[in-house]
């Protein structure tokens, strides 16, 4: 029996729209649903005006930048004696004004819903991505996450 992404993507996932604020982002990872899986949700694939799919919002894109900028020039955090919580509020609010497509992750990797598993699969562990949409037309159909193919692969196998 074949195995392909269709029999096991999310059909229900979450999305946002690339002009939303980070902040609308923030509000729904923190309210993300639990798959049947037992894992939560992360991240929101980030739709267009014509619900195309334009790149993925996770929850370390947002903890990324809420970072201070100059973290991004080899300075060491905890090296400078840098007054933390003096700023960490400053860091929130400026970060909750931006737009989602402003941080999200504009790579865009995807499969077909035909695609074997195991092709699916190559593709994640290479890249390093913990899931994958699916997408017919440009659209979001579903998404493989890495730890739902785990799941499926062993639960009854072991």
């Amino acid at each position: 029996m074949s195995l392909f992404a269709k029999d096991i993507m999310v059909r229900s996932f979450d999305i946002i729209h690339k002009e939303a604020p980070v902040s609308d982002a923030i509000q729904q990872i923190l309210g993300g649903k639990v798959r049947s899986s037992g894992h939560k949700t992360v991240s929101l694939l980030v739709i267009d005006d014509f619900r195309k799919l334009t790149g993925v919002i996770t929850m370390f894109d947002i903890l990324y930048h809420l970072r201070p900028s100059f973290l991004n020039y080899g300075v060491n955090g905890d090296e400078i004696g840098f007054d933390w919580d003096s700023y960490l509020e400053k860091f929130i609010s400026d970060l909750k004004s931006k737009k989602v497509e402003q941080i999200m992750s504009h790579e865009l990797v995807g499969a077909r819903a035909d695609e074997h598993v195991m092709v699916v699969l190559d593709r994640m562990v290479k890249n390093k991505y913990r899931r994958l949409p699916i997408l017919e037309d440009g659209k979001p159909v579903g998404v493989v996450y890495i730890s739902d193919i785990y799941t499926y692969l062993f639960s009854n196998r072991i």
